[in-house]
């Protein structure tokens, strides 16, 4: 099977990662870089071993795809750009800066028959992707994701900067339709909102309570899922899960599970078990 031939847009911190990524791709081409800011992109092409475009016509006309890793607010343009050419896109969280633009760009993908693909990479998550022999089926999930201070991703809220990722988990892991959102939030440091707090409710009678700050002191991206005779702990900086079920005394004899102790009495007796699943890189 041919090589795909792909141009990364955009040569930032992500941008930077992407095209080092690219080369190790077996079946991928890497054509070079564009970016707005010519001396960047010179200066990364040269480091990586790679071409830099000036022109982005020149650049789209000698790729099949590109990875879109500029700022938010670019996103719309470059997509409907790429597209235009006729090249397929992979572009970075989130897909716009609105609702609107996301939408018209999804329909223009499907009229041009192009791929559009989305960067949600903690879907990828070593920790989420350890929980795949688990039947999960949550009706409270408590997500905190903080994050220190930095410039970059302030173009756009926090809700689409960092709480997108938990939204984005929870509308997969939620077999149900949304039936009201709440939800407040607040500029401290920027221009736009820093801090942000939603409380999701489901027509299943699932809840979410999802929180996001860029503007803390410590790092912190964890969610925690309560189910029928589960509670589900997801780190997603260390990339570890931990869960806690209740099962029948039996099963722990059957597969040797540590117990913390019973809950329960007579046939509605139940252990306390905990588990740690196998990391998956």
């Amino acid at each position: 099977m041919k090589s795909l031939k792909i141009g990364i847009i955009g040569t930032g911190h992500l941008g930077k990662i992407h095209t080092k990524l690219v080369k190790e791709v077996e079946r991928a081409n890497l054509i070079g870089v564009y970016d707005l800011n010519y001396d960047t992109s010179k200066k990364v092409a040269e480091e990586l071993d790679t071409n830099h475009f000036q022109n982005l016509d020149k650049f789209l006309e000698a790729v099949d795809a590109v990875s879109i890793v500029a700022t938010t607010s670019a996103h719309y343009e470059l997509i409907k750009k790429s597209f235009e050419k006729g090249v397929h896109v992979f572009v970075e969280k989130p897909i716009t800066s609105t609702i609107a633009q996301a939408e018209e760009v999804v329909k223009l993908s499907e009229h041009k028959k192009l791929k559009l693909q989305v960067g949600h990479i903690e879907r990828f998550n070593s920790a989420l992707l350890s929980l795949e022999k688990y039947q999960l089926d949550p009706k409270f999930i408590q997500t905190d994701r903080l994050a220190q201070f930095n410039p970059r991703g302030t173009d756009v809220a926090v809700v689409l900067d960092l709480m997108i990722h938990d939204i984005d988990i929870i509308l997969s892991l939620i077999k149900s339709k949304v039936k009201e959102v709440r939800a407040s939030g607040v500029a401290v440091v920027s221009d736009s909102i820093d801090i942000a707090n939603a409380r999701i409710e489901f027509e299943n009678g699932a809840v979410a309570n999802v929180t996001a700050s860029r503007i803390s002191q410590k790092k912190m991206r964890k969610m925690r899922m309560f189910q029928k005779d589960s509670y589900i702990s997801v780190d997603f900086n260390s990339g570890v899960s931990e869960v806690f079920r209740l099962i029948s005394p039996k099963e722990v004899e059957e597969n040797h599970f540590l117990s913390f102790g019973e809950m329960g009495i007579g046939e509605n007796k139940k252990s306390v078990v905990y588990e740690q699943p196998e990391i998956k890189k």
